[in-house]
């Protein structure tokens, strides 16, 4: 890998310089039970790193794909980054997003923050248009810097909601929403909590949302703010992940996946001070559901990401059948075609969505609702169902194969050597390695990204079937239906 010149405050130009620009910030991070000294170099977090590393070797090594040229500082800038300017750019996300899927097997962290700028984008410039504010200018002066640096944004927006019966100004704890706690001259201090936050301590700025429809009396929660990672008063609690600790064994035969993973940790925010530039919303709770449904129509088509992991799956599941020898049996090819149906048709309800994209009020580009929340609606049930073929196509030994430990074992690893080989001219280490791999993406590590956040992120599947219900418009299609029928109105009908 190439050694890193870069220091602080230097444009962040490849992996080795996004690497060492997490170096020494002396983040509140906990995990384990224990304050972790250093994040970059954990062998639990270090994958995750490594994930979002790929977003920046995909600029290098595919730019036309990765990255595009700002309207705010005249430079090419990350894709994550960008402000779409056309349907064009908000499709090549998608095309992105399942690329870098495709190349980790995981969740490489940044969509949500790509669709947090560009919600933002459009809400702050419409609260301005309504009010006089100046949030809009304010945010495109933060972007053009994130911009040039080349940072990562991470989007917080889920709060952790406390009695989900009361909003937030009705809770016994007002701490279960984040809020306005002192506003001073010179800016805000803000205090509660944001859970599930995917790749935040791999970000550079987290920016901070509301995560529901408020009321006048919420007016405290109607905060949107952009706070560097290593500000006093975050604490980052990391997310246990199941198999985590295989990541600190030697070797990595039993970690199915070790170059990458995903992250999820809970963000404290003890009463941390955010200076006037940073802050977009500042009590104008009529934008908040605003902000909340433009943020979910880019993030709920973003999910075409797991299109690009489900490749990897069912390359394993493939994989599998061949070295088991079983790769012409026609029900095997069945299964797989059935995994590549329902992968496709995630992609294709996500690329439809951004294909349909239109400008804004801002001059933004938004894709189509209807069709993100169609997209998301089936990665709430689709990877489940390939991941099920998935181990149908294993077999059981994706659960009862021994350990690493037990492979080098001078006098047990010659057996397990023996009575696990599968197709004769296969190692039987390929087959133990992708065993692994589909047990790490359906049970281990990484079915938390594929699995897991595929049927709760951006809200969990009831939400996405409230906005199918609002925006199907049935009494057009019940028009469609008389019309064809003869039924001529006469009166009302129900």
């Amino acid at each position: 890998m190439t050694e890193s010149t870069w220091t602080p405050g230097d444009p962040i130009r490849n992996r080795a310089d996004y690497i060492e620009s997490l170096r020494g910030r002396d983040l509140n991070v906990w995990l384990l039970g224990e304050r972790v000294v250093e994040p970059v170099d954990h062998p639990i977090i270090r994958p995750s790193i490594n994930a979002v590393a790929a977003t920046y070797d995909l600029v290098v090594e595919q730019p036309e794909l990765a990255s595009e040229k700002s309207e705010l500082t005249g430079e090419t800038v990350n894709r994550f980054l960008h402000v779409a300017g056309s349907a064009d750019d908000v499709v090549a996300q998608n095309k992105m997003q399942r690329r870098l899927g495709q190349l980790t097997g995981t969740c490489f962290q940044r969509c949500v923050g790509m669709d947090a700028i560009n919600s933002g984008y459009t809400v702050t410039y419409n609260i301005d248009a309504a009010h006089g504010t100046g949030y809009h200018e304010r945010f495109k002066d933060w972007l053009a810097v994130v911009q040039h640096q080349n940072l990562v944004v991470g989007g917080a927006m889920t709060d952790v909601k406390g009695d989900r019966s009361k909003g937030p100004s009705e809770q016994a704890d007002p701490d279960m929403f984040v809020h306005i706690v002192e506003r001073r001259e010179d800016g805000i201090v803000i205090r509660g909590a944001k859970a599930h936050q995917t790749g935040c301590i791999n970000s550079h700025w987290i920016l901070v949302m509301p995560t529901m429809r408020l009321t006048e009396a919420d007016a405290e929660y109607a905060v949107v703010a952009a706070i560097p990672v290593e500000t006093a008063g975050l604490t980052f609690i990391y997310g246990r992940q199941s198999c985590d600790t295989r990541a600190m064994e030697p070797g990595g035969l039993d970690v199915g996946n070790a170059l990458y993973s995903g992250q999820e940790a809970l963000i404290v925010i003890d009463d941390v001070f955010v200076p006037w530039e940073h802050v977009f919303m500042d009590g104008e709770v009529e934008f908040a559901a605003e902000l909340v449904e433009r943020f979910t129509t880019y993030h709920r088509r973003s999910y075409v990401c797991k299109a690009g992991v489900g490749d990897v799956l069912i390359g394993a599941a493939a994989l599998i059948a061949d070295y088991n020898g079983v790769a012409d049996a026609s029900h095997i090819k069945d299964k797989l075609v059935e995994m590549a149906h329902l992968n496709e048709t995630i992609y294709g309800a996500g690329i439809a969505a951004s294909y349909e994209s239109t400008p804004t009020p801002a001059g933004n580009y938004e894709n189509d609702g209807l069709l993100a929340n169609v997209c998301k609606q089936n990665v709430t049930r689709f990877p489940y169902e390939i991941g099920r073929l998935a181990q149908d196509l294993a077999g059981g030994a994706v659960v009862t194969l021994p350990s690493a430990h037990e492979w080098d074992h001078p006098d047990l690893g010659p057996l397990l050597e023996k009575y696990f080989q599968g197709r004769e001219g296969v190692p039987t280490e390929h087959r133990v390695r992708v065993l692994r791999l589909i047990e790490n993406m359906t049970m281990g590590r990484n079915a938390v990204g594929y699995l897991t956040e595929s049927l709760h992120g951006a809200g969990s599947p009831q939400a996405q079937r409230i906005q199918i219900g609002r925006q199907m418009e049935i009494e057009e299609k019940k028009g469609f239906a008389k019309h064809l029928a003869g039924i001529e109105e006469q009166g009302t009908e129900g």
